[in-house]
């Protein structure tokens, strides 16, 4: 685990996530100290890096949803590592984690927790995977804090709420229930 990482979420519990260049404009007049990029192609991704780089924060590419590097490949990463300044990545897919620690990235695995099969693979994965994230994002992040104290309880890896994050209500009942942090498009979020 990456404790600088983990130090830094802590420090900036809302996270701004971008899903287009309007988005990203926004985020770098916040005080959001950590950006996920949710966006991109492989021809565009290393500007947009390049533009939370110089404001200053940290980057973290959605692998999974940046054409080009969606394929679920190492190489996906090593693109990632020796072709832009991202600080690390965003995946729903675990077999990319470890290469992602590797490469000195810092790694997030999201899960969208819809039903208890999530929860089985959340827990399979803090007993038998061979490396784990520096943090896991559970989707929706607006899911009710019982969920998000069973997956702390399933898992020693920091957990980050995501996605249907609109208020106040959802980011405090987000991090009382134990998430460290939430990350959201809501841009009226990203200045509380």
């Amino acid at each position: 685990m990456h404790r600088d990482f983990i130090d830094k979420i802590e420090e900036n519990p809302v996270i701004a996530a971008v899903k287009d260049d309007k988005g990203l404009s926004a985020a770098l007049k916040t005080d959001c100290g950590i950006i996920f990029i949710l966006y991109g192609d492989i021809c565009t991704i290393g500007e947009i890096v390049q533009k939370i780089k110089d404001a200053g924060r940290i980057a973290m590419v959605h692998v999974d949803l940046v054409t080009g590097l969606n394929n679920s490949k190492d190489v996906s990463l090593d693109f990632i590592k020796n072709n832009t300044k991202a600080d690390g990545i965003i995946t729903t897919k675990s077999n990319l984690i470890q290469h992602a620690r590797d490469l000195g990235l810092y790694s997030v695995l999201r899960y969208f927790v819809i039903d208890s099969m999530a929860l089985v693979n959340i827990e399979k994965q803090a007993q038998y995977g061979s490396c784990q994230p520096d943090v896991i994002e559970i989707l929706p992040g607006v899911v009710v804090s019982k969920i998000i104290k069973r997956v702390n309880g399933i898992s020693r890896v920091p957990v980050i709420a995501g996605g249907l994050i609109s208020d106040r209500d959802d980011v405090m009942n987000a991090l009382s229930s134990g998430a460290m942090a939430v990350s959201t498009t809501n841009k009226d979020v990203w200045n509380m």
